[in-house]
């Protein structure tokens, strides 16, 4: 997806909307079936980066997703405008963000009687609003899921999606690394909204990496993606835990409050690991004078990277860097560590919390 990437480099350095995307390519179509190249030849039957680059038929697209109640959905939304407003074929219709199921249900079948050709869409529950989905698809509307996933394969032409479980890997190999020499180290987590499957999924690679280098996690709370959230649970984990190692906070916007407990406390005896990528935290990182040392990657570029793939579906194009035409139906990206070390490679394209 070479145009995909040219934009979202372009776009966070503009705009600093967040992490670029890998794309796991699918597969080669190799020999010559019926098209006179030599046995063996690779053959490109998609449409080339150049094709896609070239302005095409106006296309119409809706975007609906949550509030902007923290700083990286806030990225999101703002991506996606921007996104759209880089091709001069893209109209974009954009709903008001809600965190009420009810109000987007209302959002998509509003695109649907609009006739809009294609859909991009972050759920406020991807369950709740699968049916939704599914009437858009079973209108003749692609839908391109972003984030949260939805509870049918039948809701989506295309799903792009953070790597949560991913994430909690990336983060507990990190520790594991520094706490090699350490098998009795005290490894604290700091999660999210344990009710959300993002959390249980980014809580479980985290154990699964821990466990693979004999370490385990050990004291453990949930916050809820809130600075005022972070700070009281922090707060209580200190209170109750007086020697720590190391700690994984699942949420860099929640992490301003972990780290003002923190202070508060006076604590140092340990090095924390943040989540998701946000300027204040990479800030710090490359200040190297907290006990924040890196944070994970959680793509705040989810929704740009939809506009654009909804673009080429809508527009019958394909992803240029595949040999097999089309566009992938479902979309992974990265969660690599921040480190001091690399931290200049991702500090262009954080968000604001």
């Amino acid at each position: 997806m070479k145009r995909t990437r040219k934009l979202s480099r372009s776009l966070a350095q503009r705009l600093a909307i967040g992490a670029g995307a890998s794309i796991a390519v699918i597969g080669l179509l190799a020999g010559c079936t019926g098209s006179g190249a030599d046995e063996g030849d690779v053959v490109d039957q998609g449409t080339s980066s150049e094709e896609n680059a070239e302005t095409g038929d106006t296309v119409t697209i809706g975007f609906s997703g949550p509030a902007a109640d923290h700083g990286w959905l806030a990225a999101i939304n703002s991506g996606a405008i921007a996104a759209a407003e880089s091709f001069p074929d893209v109209d974009l219709q954009l709903a008001e963000g809600t965190n009420d199921v009810t109000a987007q249900i209302a959002a998509v079948e509003t695109f649907v009687n609009d006739g809009v050709d294609a859909i991009v869409l972050l759920p406020s529950d991807g369950a709740a609003m699968t049916e939704a989905a599914i009437a858009a698809m079973e209108a003749g509307i692609p839908v391109i899921n972003v984030d949260r996933e939805f509870s049918s394969p039948f809701a989506a032409r295309a799903t792009i999606l953070g790597d949560n479980y991913g994430m909690g890997v990336s983060a507990g190999t990190y520790i594991c690394e520094q706490l090699s020499d350490n098998p009795d180290a005290v490894v604290a987590e700091i999660a999210g909204i344990d009710a959300l499957p993002l959390t249980q999924d980014r809580s479980r690679g985290f154990a699964d990496a821990l466990d693979d280098c004999g370490l385990e996690v050990g004291p453990r709370v949930s916050a809820e993606f809130t600075v005022e959230s972070g700070e009281e649970v922090t707060s209580q984990l200190l209170s109750a835990n007086p020697q720590i190692d190391a700690i994984w906070n699942h949420d860099d916007d929640q992490g301003i409050g972990v780290l003002a407990a923190i202070e508060a406390a006076g604590r140092d005896e340990f090095f924390m690991v943040g989540g998701a990528g946000s300027k204040d935290a990479m800030e710090l990182i490359e200040a190297d004078d907290s006990v924040l040392k890196a944070t994970i990657i959680y793509p705040s570029t989810q929704a740009a990277d939809g506009i654009a793939l909804a673009r080429l579906i809508a527009q019958g194009k394909t992803m240029s860097d595949l040999i097999t035409p089309g566009v992938a139906n479902r979309i992974v990206l990265d969660a690599p560590v921040v480190t001091k070390d690399n931290v200049d490679e991702y500090i262009g394209l954080a968000f604001e919390s």
